[in-house]
């Protein structure tokens, strides 16, 4: 069994914002497979999937993403998947809109759910899917601002585009492992 987490933000207000897109790749996978969430034994939200003869634990802390360790230890507990079935979705700063990034281990380079997951697994060795969500001329002077704020008409054409990717490298992960996903999906950009 394989434990997709996507990270982000539980309420209402932060839906489509930047810091939410790993979230928005967990509501499409969900889609894809006409799944429906339901509240977990610990603060998150779950369903369940099979592919490909694999079944797929898809997850989303409600614990905030500063917290979403919590929920990652708790969903771990409960179904018992080992560090090295989980992949944490989430948005990355220092990724242009439009590419994706697979690691397999790593630090959490300023992602704040990451820092967190890491701090509770005691351990930076699992796998992570970043989205990036930096515009190219853009720095901005308040980082919180930016990624608590919602996608621009034109970023969400971009979203569009690399969301359906960011599923598929995730089932790839899920049925094939980290090191097959990452040659596959880390040359893509829209």
């Amino acid at each position: 069994m394989k434990l997709i987490i996507g990270l982000g933000n539980p309420e209402a207000r932060y839906a489509g914002t930047r810091h939410n897109v790993g979230f928005d790749v967990i509501d499409r996978l969900a889609a894809q497979f006409q799944a429906v969430f339901s509240s977990g034994k610990g603060k998150f939200h779950w369903t369940k999937i099979n592919w490909r003869n694999t079944p797929i634990i898809l997850l989303k802390p409600m614990t905030y993403m500063n917290l979403s360790g919590h929920a990652v230890i708790a969903a771990m507990n409960f179904w018992k998947i080992p560090r090295q079935d989980i992949l944490a979705v989430c948005d990355d700063l220092n990724l242009p809109s439009g590419s994706l990034r697979l690691r397999a281990k790593g630090s959490a380079g300023g992602q704040n759910g990451l820092k967190h997951i890491i701090e509770c697994l005691g351990s930076d060795e699992f796998a992570r899917l970043r989205v990036g969500i930096r515009l190219d001329e853009q720095l901005p002077g308040s980082f919180s601002s930016f990624v608590l704020g919602k996608f621009s008409e034109e970023e969400k054409k971009t979203m569009e585009k690399i969301l359906p990717l960011c599923s598929d490298a995730a089932l790839d992960f899920a049925v094939n492992g980290i090191e097959h996903a990452m040659n596959r999906y880390n040359k893509s950009a829209v």
